[in-house]
């Protein structure tokens, strides 16, 4: 008697049909899920100046959380409105994180509306900038200083 002889087992084929499914489920779901882990632990690995780019984001936000204002605030919210909200927050923090750049480049003291356009444009792919647009448009800003950004 071969010691394989044990696994051997007459299923039905709705059966076995539904244990291959779930086993190609499964895998799938886990190659998805550790690909998204993987990303984030690349963000978390410090660079040659020893902070990652999760730790300059924190540190933008921190350094300038004080120049918000709520009108600054509900621009950005309106903004990152079409992405899911899974992935709100972290597109959030990763735009506002690239305006408080922009805003201690310029030593800001304040938050101006063309931190936060610029930021977003710098932060985002081009996918997203119709959205801008479209927002911006209805919002009558002028978009002419930002055309070098967005082409």
């Amino acid at each position: 008697m071969h010691f394989l002889s044990f696994f051997k087992l007459d299923l039905p084929i709705w059966l076995s049909l539904f244990f291959q499914f779930f086993w190609v489920f499964l895998v799938v779901f886990l190659a998805i899920g550790g690909y998204f882990m993987f990303r984030k632990f690349l963000k978390a690995l410090p660079k040659a100046d020893g902070k990652s780019i999760l730790d300059w984001q924190d540190y933008y936000i921190k350094q300038t959380l004080h120049l918000w204002k709520e009108e600054d605030k509900k621009l950005l919210n309106e903004l990152v409105e079409p992405v899911p909200k899974l992935f709100r927050d972290v597109a959030k923090q990763k735009i506002a994180a690239k305006i408080g750049e922009i805003a201690l480049e310029n030593n800001a003291t304040e938050m101006k509306q063309e931190y936060i356009i610029q930021g977003y444009i710098l932060a985002t792919p081009k996918r997203d900038h119709k959205w801008l647009i479209q927002t911006l448009k209805k919002k009558n800003i002028d978009l002419t200083p930002y055309q070098h950004l967005l082409s």
